[in-house]
């Protein structure tokens, strides 16, 4: 699902940001990443979304060598592909359902397929209930799962979730950690950014760690 081949990012400052990391994520695994601030973590999310591109190796993901996606098949690439970020940026000037339905609003779907996707998404997360609420109506844990319904909407293949509990409490947490590995377990590989080594300790999933650029360990 998921290679990296000798893989290094250097900005035009001069900095590294990755340098020669290898590994090889299957379809349908689930790791976490992490490493101190500044080891790498979002710049090697951002390779795998082209963000940004690596300036030595290959990215590989489901086949496809990122290097060569131009840039027109960017969007169509990302379609597979669900994100969930540390503060959820959802959209306050619209609802719970109108938020998760985005994803499928802009890929062109079906009015029918929109409705029965989204809440299929929100009944899977606890939410099914709260579809017409404004998110701010919502506690941060809430709003985490509204991020986490709208990134599996469109059925991805992969879900990359940077940092998905910077904010919430242990229990919620373990709640939305616990989410992810139901979607693994339907078969949907998943990689999670995280520096909350007592949580991920307690999951039985690889641990890629990074340290100043470079894969220092990769084990569980």
């Amino acid at each position: 699902m998921i290679i990296f081949d000798n893989v290094s990012k250097r900005y035009e400052s001069g900095y590294d940001a990755l340098n020669q990391v290898n590994f090889t994520m299957s379809a349908g695994e689930m790791a976490f990443l992490t490493g101190h601030s500044g080891a790498g973590k979002s710049t090697l999310l951002k390779l795998l979304l082209l963000m940004d591109r690596c300036t030595r190796g290959q990215v590989m993901v489901g086949g496809q060598n990122l290097n060569r996606i131009r840039r027109r098949q960017i969007p169509y690439y990302r379609r597979k592909i669900g994100l969930v970020f540390q503060d959820h940026q959802l959209l306050f000037d619209r609802s719970v359902f109108d938020n998760v339905a985005l994803p499928m609003v802009i890929a062109g779907a079906q009015k029918r397929d929109i409705g029965r996707r989204v809440r299929a998404a929100l009944d899977k997360v606890g939410l099914l209930s709260k579809e017409k609420l404004n998110p701010m109506a919502l506690s941060g844990g809430e709003q985490q799962r509204v991020g986490i319904a709208r990134a599996v909407v469109n059925k991805p293949d992969l879900i990359l979730a940077d940092e998905p509990t910077g904010n919430l409490d242990p229990k919620l947490s373990a709640e939305i950690m616990r989410l992810f590995e139901q979607f693994n377990q339907v078969g949907v590989t998943v990689l999670v950014a995280t520096h909350d080594l007592s949580l991920i300790a307690r999951l039985n999933h690889r641990i890629l760690t990074l340290q100043k650029g470079r894969l220092i360990n990769d084990g569980r």
